[in-house]
């Protein structure tokens, strides 16, 4: 892993595609721990959590069900502050127990607007599991439950999270070079 450049800014190495996989694999044993008597429906959040969604799915051993929705808060480097839903739920979750997947959790404000809609359809857990997360940059009060990594208030790309539509097919993750 070296340098690399997206659009105008530069990223060195920083989480390797090995640790990610152990801490996918980590993350796995502990749902199938939590969910064993239990077929939970995992809620991914396009676009950035798609790899994470899928290297979860495989490793997973447990009857589970999954589908996509696509939030939006970020436009280049920082967030916008206006969630911006893309792709609506189209799953009925009353009853269910739900895990929300997502690539990284910053000021939390996704989160925060998104689950009170969750919460209106009754679902009977709800619960969050994210790859990333920046516990500095937090301004809103959010639960991870499955946290793979916490991080510094960086910019991070690869594994699914991008720069301005690109970088999401880099298979470890960069931090920007300050």
């Amino acid at each position: 892993m070296s340098v690399i450049q997206v659009h105008d800014k530069l990223f060195k190495p920083y989480i390797s595609a090995r640790q990610i996989a152990g801490k996918i694999k980590e993350i796995a044993n502990n749902l199938e721990r939590d969910y064993a008597e239990k077929t939970p429906l995992f809620i991914a959040i396009l676009n950035g959590s798609f790899m994470f969604a899928s290297d979860l799915f495989k490793v997973l051993n447990i009857p589970a069900e999954i589908c996509f929705i696509k939030l939006a808060s970020y436009k280049g480097t920082k967030s916008s502050g206006t969630l911006i839903t893309s792709i609506g739920l189209d799953v009925d979750i009353f009853g269910k127990h739900v895990v929300i997947i997502e690539d990284i959790i910053d000021t939390g404000k996704t989160m925060h607007e998104f689950l009170p809609q969750l919460f209106h359809q009754h679902p009977a857990s709800l619960k969050i599991c994210a790859l990333l997360h920046k516990p500095s940059a937090t301004q809103f009060p959010i639960t991870i439950d499955y946290c793979g990594f916490s991080i510094p208030d960086n910019f991070v790309v690869g594994y699914g999270l991008d720069y301005d539509g690109l970088g999401r097919n880099i298979k470890e993750i960069y931090k920007v070079v300050d």
